[in-house]
Parts: C-alpha cells; sequence; structure tokens
C-alpha cells in the first residue's frame, strides 16, 4: 500500500489460470523473441512514439507478437468538442496495449507504472499523465488537469477500479475522475475489457496482488487463443441532468460490469439523476455465457452517444526473453 488512495484487490496469482492447455514450448520460445524484438522497436521510436498512428501501430505489434487478438473493439471519442472520459474495468497489463490499438488515449496512471518493465517505457514515450497516489492533497490539482485535457478535446483513459481485478465483475469504481469529466462537459465512455481463450473464459491474463511481470509475461506467451474483447458502450452525458460524480461512477460500474438499466421510454427521456437513483434499485442480469471467437479487425467508426445505454453482456509457463531487462515488479507496487 502506497497511501489512502491505493485501493486492496481480494485476488491474488492464484486467479490466474489457463483455459485450455498451453502452447507448446516451440511457439512460446517463438512468440518470446518476436515480442522482445518488438518491444526494442518500439522504445527506440522515442518521443515519435507519442505521435497517434505510430503508438496504435506499436501497441498493435505487441499484442500480435505475443499471440493475442482482439475483437469487438470501436473508437472511444463520441463526436466533437470537448474530449471523451474513456473508463474500464482493469484486469492486466495488457489493457493498456488493447486500449491504445483501438484508439491512442491519453493514459491517467499511477506514478508506480511508469517504472513497469516493458509497459512502462511505453506509457511514458506515449505520453501518459501520472498520479502520486501518496498524497491525497495533490487529487483536486490531478482532477483539474484531466479536465483540461478533456476541454482541450483529448480523450483520456482510467481505470477507476484502481487496481486489478481477475474479472470485469468485481471492484467498486473511485469517483474523482469523474468529477472532471462533468467539470469540462465530457461525455463517459464505459468499456468492458474482457479475455478468452478459444472461446472460453479465461483470467489467465490477470495481473493481481503479488504477481510479477515476469511472471505475468510467462502465462501470457504460454497461453493459447488468448483474445481480448473490448467492448466500447454508448456514451454517457450528464449534462442536461443533475447528476453527480458518485452517480456517474455507479452508472459507469453498473454498465461496465454488463448490468441492464431497466427503464421505459419516458423514463429515458426524463432527468438522468432520476434514472441513475432507479438504475441503482434494479437487480443485475444475468451475464451471457456465449462468447463469440472469429477475430476481428478493429473499426475506425465511433460507436454511437445515447443518454442511457442498452448494454451488452460482456465477455464473462517458461520462456525468458533475449536481451530484454525483466524485474519482478508487484501487480500493486
Amino acid at each position: 500500500m502506497n497511501g489512502p488512495w491505493d485501493v486492496s484487490s481480494d485476488c491474488t496469482p492464484d486467479c490466474a489460470a489457463h483455459a485450455v492447455p498451453r502452447a507448446p514450448a516451440t511457439v512460446v520460445a517463438r512468440r518470446g523473441a518476436v515480442f522482445a524484438h518488438t518491444v526494442r522497436r518500439a522504445l527506440t521510436d522515442g518521443a515519435r512514439l507519442a505521435d497517434p498512428v505510430r503508438l496504435r501501430g506499436h501497441a498493435a505489434a505487441l499484442l500480435d507478437a505475443l499471440g493475442v487478438r482482439i475483437e469487438g473493439a470501436a473508437a472511444f471519442t463520441a463526436g466533437d468538442g470537448p474530449g471523451t472520459l474513456v473508463v474500464a474495468n482493469h484486469i492486466s497489463w495488457l489493457d493498456i496495449l488493447a486500449l491504445l490499438a483501438v484508439e491512442p488515449v491519453t493514459l491517467l496512471a499511477k506514478r508506480e507504472v511508469g517504472g513497469w518493465p516493458v509497459v512502462g517505457g511505453l506509457a511514458r514515450r506515449a505520453g501518459t499523465h501520472f498520479i502520486d497516489r501518496t498524497n491525497p492533497r495533490r487529487l483536486p490539482d490531478s482532477v483539474r488537469q484531466v479536465a483540461e485535457l478533456l476541454g482541450s478535446g483529448r480523450s483520456v483513459a482510467v481505470f477507476p477500479q484502481a487496481t486489478t481485478w481477475c474479472t470485469a465483475e468485481q471492484g467498486a469504481f473511485r469517483r474523482a475522475t469523474f468529477q472532471a469529466a462533468l467539470d469540462a462537459g465530457a461525455p463517459v465512455r464505459p468499456v468492458t475489457l474482457g479475455y478468452t481463450q478459444q472461446g472460453l473464459p479465461s483470467t489467465v491474463a490477470a495481473f493481481c496482488g503479488e504477481d510479477t511481470f515476469a511472471g505475468s509475461l510467462r502465462r501470457v506467451l504460454a497461453a493459447r487463443g488468448l483474445t481480448i474483447r473490448v467492448t466500447a458502450h454508448p456514451a454517457l452525458t450528464a449534462t442536461d441532468g443533475d447528476l453527480d460524480r458518485r452517480e456517474l461512477a455507479a452508472l459507469a460500474a453498473r454498465v461496465v460490469r454488463g448490468g441492464r438499466p431497466s427503464l421505459s421510454p419516458a423514463s429515458a427521456s426524463a432527468s438522468v439523476a432520476v434514472a441513475v437513483r432507479r438504475v441503482s434499485e434494479a437487480a443485475p442480469a444475468a451475464p451471457d455465457s456465449s462468447v463469440p471467437t472469429p477475430s476481428v479487425s478493429v473499426p475506425a467508426v465511433p460507436a454511437p452517444s445515447a443518454r442511457i445505454p442498452s448494454v451488452p453482456a460482456p465477455a464473462p509457463p517458461h520462456s525468458r526473453l533475449p536481451d530484454t531487462p525483466l524485474r519482478d515488479t508487484p501487480a500493486h507496487v
């Protein structure tokens, strides 16, 4: 624990498990070599890595090197005007690569992420904004900075759970960054990240508790048929309603977890604040166990914006990398 902003997770490295048999050792070794080469090539880009086109390409190349596919993805930014606050559940260090491969938004992360192997270097070069969670007095300034970024038209991605969990259905959303969206008049795009192996829900990519990057990477390299499903839900807007950050965070969390707000057409056109109160009283819908398996390309068409979303249900070891410095870095530092 680093300070009062830190959140503990019930998940541990024991949560991470393969859903199908591991890939052969030859495949693991080949993936490791290609991944190491792809990392070096990305890092040598230096400041040019912040270019959106190059950043998206490098993120997609890194996932491809690991044998990880993306499906169901759509752009995050909701129209013109202020940027979009992208809020996603947090399962793995792969989440960062997945978001950047869909749309190279500005990331907001805890300061310690900058020291993570591989991901930390990419995050720093990509222009990630790091926050110091050991000092709560800096919270208002962090919220102001995010509001300014959104107001300037830049979309910002955050993980409001503030730590990692092994599935999308766990972990409460912290509210501070939602205030930035309200201050900037920016839409909020809930995004659900889910992992499958050959169509089966999988926790193999989970990076939780005292897990280390090296250990997590070895599992990912050995994962057969690993797919990240990125579900960009319709954007939430609060500019016309009496919605505060607590209600907005609660609604976004419900959407990300796969809850289905049951609203009549008349209620949908009423105040968003009233809708949120009704949603909070509704029971969550059962998750859909059917998961599509084909890989699809990432489209460039943004998902539609709506005030109250219709929520689709979410999709509920060793190789040593040559010349790639890896140190055992806990998932929660």
